[in-house]
């Protein structure tokens, strides 16, 4: 026997060559081979919870059941056996010579899965097909006294495998000298490991043998791809495992007939490989048993509303909600440590690490001109690594990452400027605001008032998070368009007088007063310093003017800067959206195309860097503060909270920090929504409470050292969520991976924190990084994070004819003109949010965000509550549509009960209409006997499992 097809939820066959397997595809069938199949059921012999430990014992035990039914005869019996125990010869062991078919196939975990073998002549005979599938269901083994030859194992088809997957096996075929066919379906209990007979070395729990006279060997051959793919099919699969008798087994064909869909003759290539979807639809509906009065139980009700978990509930006590989540947390703490041991969180570390970087140390740079360099990239850079160290060792989500906010540089400007204007102390005023912050953050947290996060919906997350992202990638382009200011480019080029552009340092011809005094300062004789001679920053710093053709705003051309760091920002850009696309390419191993996809920032980032070192052209570089000491010499790392200031100023200072108090509560806790979601299905729970505990916290001590303030950033905690997605390692060939979860840790945000604080003794490597990387870096995060955002989606929809429109959810349930209306509005929100954070008017920044909560609940004057239910609704988008598809299914039972449909209470709705069921008269007859027969529901009543498995 040699293979000739396998599933593994999708089928392969092996192609004419016989060299390989061909590309996994959905497996189409004859419909009259289900018939057939259905027959062979009815009248063949079943065998369930069959005892053996070997091949040998197992046919032995078939043809005596066989024999009941009729004389075989010693010879015919002999050959017989041979043939079912001739040598298995697998597609990876390379033999041509001398092969059986074989057809095998390998379920999922909870679903099972055959393909067909068949045989060669072995003298007069000619070739059975033998098929094998695999279930995953209880493992209890009993293995054979030849040991398994490892040599011979697919080990990378073998990954593909769930751990506790068992196989059935379908050995189909024709025998010259056979009059009438052997037929069994076999159900062994203990599983057995079957030397020889599957690929891998899996047990064995169901065998369907089929060897018929010759002349019908195509027609065996469907009908064991029907019982192959029947296996793979959940339904079917769980009952097979917990059938009682053929009449539950035929039920179970019934059920799956029901489900089928026939495509014509004519209308369609049958020879056309399906690929298989992106997305499987979910087979819980057909699982649903039906009520008495027809309407199905869906069970426990999927819940609609936003965030209304344990997590948010009020407890009444003082800190209540902050000891809950210390003790949801505890349990999982050391585990946040042992997840993270992965080349998935390394990637991930390293990725973010520069990500983290340029917005820590550029919020530095621009907060110590704002302030004079009192607050700068040092003290920036100091701050953002030990609040984020605190919060990641003690946060009750580590999946969010703190970063500087734009409003609160705007805060900052305004502050400075209104203690220059009236002689405060910057430095002592700022940490009263900031003590009193943190204390109304404490106070928050000592009331619950993280239970607000409840009334947060989709409509004031997605515009923060809109928001937040159009930020990122307009800052992007808005620094990779100032690059032009000091690296200007030489327009209208002469092409013949190139060898006559120059620029030239030279003595000022009107110098101004400030020159003039700077000259006195300094001592310097004009007329004694060699002009022409001087280097560009000798230039600046003796004030000179740049004179000549080749001469610029700010001083020479400098060529080609400009355009290469256009080309580093874009091939930034397109190399890490090419690379983190890679897993679904079809190059390379899985795992190869996992590392490069998980890498891929980082690669993107090291070749970049690597490309322009060997250019040489002079792009901007990150600057990194070389020493580890405060910016001014007049500072130190504490600050009096009082100062040289008036004593009042304590206590008027709780004004402007409601302001704050308000800004840091939104920011932190939208972002926290955002990671929370439940589609990233997190198992450790969140802390919303303990989150703002210990940014509070840290807020107190960055305002007593002078360090700027920090809080959630919600595009780099968005780029962190997905660098850490996991999927299952053992989906079948032609399945997307399955989505798992994320890997959630905290030891990636404390090694990104802890080398940030490091950085000032690793400028002699971060001195090669360039900005316009780094820029890329940003475009890449803000537009990755937009992916999701339903808001986005809808905005789409305003220039796409009706016929073209995806088949959202939402689309099913709101009328088009209510779906703009709400879209509009959000818009609206959004542009409001933008111009305020862009205006002078930032400081009312928080308030805004804030308003977006009232704002939504006045949408309930516009809107149905049902309207809202499918436009705001925090669910995800398959989830609404697994519901839908359940109250479809619920409306299609109570029609069936109106027609008098009898209702087959297999593990799921298995129904037949006796009016239609018999078909004998319209249907050709098969070699085993008729095709259908009335099915008494009597017979088919629900079974306790003898093994059970576990749909996936």
């Amino acid at each position: 026997m040699c293979d000739v097809c396998r599933w593994l939820k999708f089928e392969e066959d092996v192609e004419d060559g016989g060299e390989r397997w061909s590309k996994p595809y959905v497996a189409t069938l004859s419909l009259h081979s289900l018939f057939e199949l259905r027959s062979c059921i009815m009248n063949g012999t079943v065998m369930l919870d069959m005892r053996a430990n070997s091949l040998e014992e197992i046919a032995d035990m078939v043809l005596d059941q066989h024999e009941l039914s009729g004389p075989v005869g010693p010879e015919a019996r002999r050959r017989i056996r041979e043939a079912l125990l001739k040598q298995h010869h697998h597609q990876n062991h390379k033999k041509l010579a001398n092969r059986i078919p074989i057809v095998r196939s390998f379920a999922d975990i909870g679903k099972k899965q055959s393909e067909p073998h068949s045989m060669d002549k072995n003298g007069q005979t000619v070739s059975p097909q033998s098929q094998s599938t695999n279930h995953d269901g209880k493992q209890d083994v009993s293995r054979e006294n030849s040991a398994v030859d490892f040599s011979k194992i697919d080990l990378h088809f073998m990954k593909k495998i769930p751990p506790g997957a068992e196989a059935s096996n379908v050995l189909v075929g024709e025998l010259e000298f056979l009059e009438r066919p052997v037929v069994a379906f076999v159900r062994l209990s203990p599983a057995v490991m079957l030397n020889g007979l599957a690929e891998v070395p899996i047990t064995t729990r169901f065998l369907f043998i089929l060897l018929g006279p010759l002349g019908k060997g195509p027609q065996y051959h469907e009908i064991g791809r029907s019982i192959a793919t029947l296996m793979t099919d959940e339904i079917f699969h769980d009952v097979a495992y917990k059938a009682k008798d053929r009449n539950d087994l035929v039920a179970g064909i019934d059920e799956f007939l029901d489900q089928v869909t026939v495509l014509p003759p004519g209308e369609w290539d049958p020879s056309i490989r399906i690929e298989p979807p992106k997305n499987v639809p979910s087979q819980e509906k057909r699982k649903i048993p039906p009520l008495p009065n027809g309407v199905t139980d869906l069970g426990e009700s999927e819940d609609h509303g936003g965030h209304g978990g344990p997590e948010l509930q009020r407890t009444g006590r003082l800190f209540g909600g902050l000891f809950l989540d210390i003790k949801r947390k505890a349990p999982h703490y050391f585990s946040d440590f042992k997840d993270a041991i992965s080349l998935q969180c390394l990637a991930s570390f390293l990725f973010l690490y520069c990500a983290c970087m340029s917005p820590v140390i550029t919020f530095g740079g621009l907060l110590g001109e704002a302030t004079e360099g009192r607050v700068s990239a040092i003290e920036s850079l100091f701050g953002a690594s030990m609040t984020g160290i605190a919060y990641s060792i003690f946060a009750g989500q580590p999946l969010t990452i703190l970063g500087s906010t734009g409003p609160v540089l705007v805060f900052e400007k305004i502050l400075f400027k209104f203690c220059a204007e009236y002689g405060l102390s910057y430095l002592s005023l700022r940490a009263c605001i900031g003590l009193w912050t943190a204390f109304f953050c404490l106070l928050l947290v000592a009331t619950d008032a993280s239970s607000l996060v409840c009334y947060i919906t989709r409509f004031t997350e997605e515009a923060f998070a809109a928001l937040i992202c159009l930020i990122f990638i307009y800052e992007a382009l808005e620094k990779l368009l100032h690059l032009g200011t000091h690296y200007p480019i030489n327009k209208h080029n002469n092409l013949q007088t190139l060898t006559q552009y120059s620029c030239a340092c030279v003595e000022p011809i009107n110098p101004s007063n400030d020159t003039l005094q700077f000259w006195e300062e300094k001592n310097i004789t004009v007329s004694q310093v060699n002009w022409t001679m001087l280097e560009v920053k000798e230039c600046e710093m003796f004030h000179g003017e740049f004179e000549g053709t080749a001469c610029g705003p700010h001083g020479p051309y400098v060529p080609d800067v400009l355009f290469w760091c256009v080309v580093l920002f874009f091939s930034t850009v397109l190399m890490a959206a090419f690379l983190k696309e890679f897993k679904t390419s079809r190059y390379f191993p899985t795992k190869v195309r996992a590392i490069i996809s998980d890498f891929a920032v980082f690669i993107t980032i090291l070749t970049m860097v690597l490309v322009d070192y060997a250019l040489g052209i002079p792009s901007p570089k990150l600057q990194v503060p070389s020493k580890f000491k405060p910016t001014r010499d007049d500072r130190g790392w504490l600050i009096n909270p009082v100062g040289p200031n008036p004593w009042w100023t304590t206590i008027i200072t709780f004004l402007p920090a409601l302001l704050c108090t308000i800004l840091i509560f939104m920011d932190q806790q939208i972002t926290a929504v955002i990671i929370n979601r439940k589609e990233h299905k997190l198992k450790k729970g969140c802390g919303y409470h303990l989150d703002l505990f210990v940014v509070g916290v840290m807020l107190g001590v960055c305002s007593v050292m002078g360090l700027p303030w920090f809080v959630a950033a919600t595009v780099l905690s968005i780029s962190h969520v997905n660098s850490l997605k996991l999927e299952s390692e053992c989906s079948a060939p032609g399945e997307q991976p399955k989505f798992l979860g994320i890997r959630e840790q905290r030891f990636t945000g404390l090694m990104i924190f802890t080398l940030m604080g490091c950085s000032v003794f690793m400028t002699s490597v971060l001195k090669f990084i360039p900005m316009p990387v780094l820029y890329g870096v940003f475009l890449y995060m803000g537009a990755s994070s937009l992916r999701g955002i339903q808001f986005f989606d809808r905005l789409r929809l305003f220039g796409m004819p009706a016929k073209h429109q995806p088949d959202f959810i939402y689309l099913r349930h709101v009328p088009l003109r209510k779906v703009h209306l709400f879209t509009i509005v959000q818009l609206t929100c959004l542009v409001l949010l933008w111009v305020i954070k862009t205006s002078k008017a930032a400081i009312v920044f928080p308030m805004m965000v804030l308003a977006l909560v009232f704002i939504r609940k006045l949408l309930d004057l516009m809107f149905t509550k049902r309207e809202l239910s499918w436009l705001d609704d925090l669910m995800p988008e398959w989830k609404k549509k697994k519901l839908e598809d359940a109250d479809e299914e619920e409306e299609h039972s109570i029609i069936v009960e109106e027609e008098g449909i009898v209702q087959v209470p297999m593990e799921g709705h298995l129904k037949c209409d006796p009016a239609t069921v018999n078909i004998t008269d319209e249907m050709s007859q098969g070699s085993f006997g008729n095709v259908w027969k009335n099915v008494d529901p009597s017979e088919t009543t629900k079974k306790e499992p003898s093994a059970k498995s576990s749909p996936s």
